[in-house]
């Protein structure tokens, strides 16, 4: 049996955010966790999600961007969206995961010049970061609460 702490991150594209914040829980407490992202619109992981995540050793690039359906019948302690659209969207099926919610901007939605888009993508990622190390740090202290 798996004692890790199974995570569900959605967004909308399953492009940028979800994708950054899943190598993120990976990388940094992936010892406790097992984490997955999907959206409900799924297109593909940006270029510049995987480059900006290159630069703190995080390789993303096999990462793939899944629709939430593939994850029908699982089971999942937290589901935490990181957009509006998803969380509004969010199925049902996920039964008694806690949901967790924290909106995030959209760095894909940016448009100007390359540096500009790499430096969104870098304080999503960051803003990011640092919302995971709270809730890894929350999720850890309560896991005997879970309900399984």
């Amino acid at each position: 049996m798996n004692d890790k702490t199974r995570v569900l991150i959605l967004c909308t594209g399953n492009s940028a955010r979800s994708q950054m914040a899943e190598g993120l829980l990976r990388h940094d407490a992936g010892g406790r966790f097992e984490v997955q992202s999907a959206g409900t619109k799924p297109s593909s992981v940006r270029p510049e999600a995987i480059a900006v995540m290159k630069e703190l050793g995080i390789d993303i690039s096999a990462q793939r961007s899944k629709h939430v359906d593939e994850f029908e019948g699982q089971r999942f302690d937290y589901v935490i969206t990181v957009c509006d659209n998803a969380r509004e969207s969010c199925p049902a099926f996920f039964g008694a995961a806690k949901r967790l919610h924290q909106s995030f901007d959209d760095p894909a939605e940016l448009s100007g010049s390359q540096d500009e888009r790499l430096a969104a993508f870098r304080r999503v990622r960051d803003e990011l970061r640092t919302y995971l190390n709270g809730f890894a740090q929350t999720a850890h202290k309560s896991k005997g609460a879970i309900v399984r």
